[in-house]
């Protein structure tokens, strides 16, 4: 479990196929901090650390992971969002983030604001996910608030702070980006589809 609260950029140093998985090596600040078999979500995808070597580290995406996640379009030099996975008994600075995508949309619109940046998403309404305002979604592993909703789309208004510490200052308009909607939401929603 995580709660979206990225804690520290990682660097992609190495990307190797290998029949249906990839496996990722990430150079980061806390990679010293990291062992094997430990769950690290990268842009919001829990994956698990299977080797460390320096002051870089090493996941395996399986194809589940690259068919529903941004993870297969990374390349050497991006960056990626990490965030360890919380400690039973810490402070929930976020919101409840299972690091599992549920799909994935794309930015549409960036809007800088006197002190803020507002950035629009677009998602596949088919898939039965909705986002309410003033309530959660984890974009690319970072937890925010929704503050524009509509039936396949959402806006989030994001501190300076959170630009400059998170994938937010790469990003485009046409980007990928992974999206995980709020659990408590998917299971009330479920529950009312019934």
């Amino acid at each position: 479990m995580f709660t979206g609260i990225i804690e520290t950029l990682g660097t992609v140093t190495n990307v190797v196929k290998e029949q249906e998985n990839v496996h990722l090596t990430i150079q980061s600040t806390i990679t010293n901090e990291l062992k094997i078999d430990q769950s690290v979500a990268h842009n919001g995808v829990c994956l698990t650390v299977v080797n460390v070597k320096g002051n870089e580290y090493t996941v395996t995406a399986i194809k589940e992971t690259l068919d529903k996640t941004n993870i297969g379009k990374l390349k050497i030099a991006d960056i990626v969002n990490l965030e360890r996975a919380m400690k039973l008994g810490d402070r929930l600075d976020g919101h409840i983030v299972q690091g599992h995508v549920d799909e994935t949309g794309i930015c549409t619109n960036i809007k800088d604001e006197n002190g803020s940046t507002v950035y629009t998403f677009e998602y596949n309404s088919d898939k039965n996910n909705i986002t309410i305002e003033k309530g959660s979604i984890t974009v690319n592993g970072v937890s925010l608030t929704v503050v524009n909703s509509t039936k396949n789309g959402f806006s989030v208004a994001i501190i300076p702070y959170t630009k400059e510490n998170t994938t937010f200052k790469t990003l485009k308009v046409g980007d990928t980006v992974n999206l995980e909607f709020d659990v408590i939401g998917k299971y009330v929603a479920r529950l009312t589809n019934l």
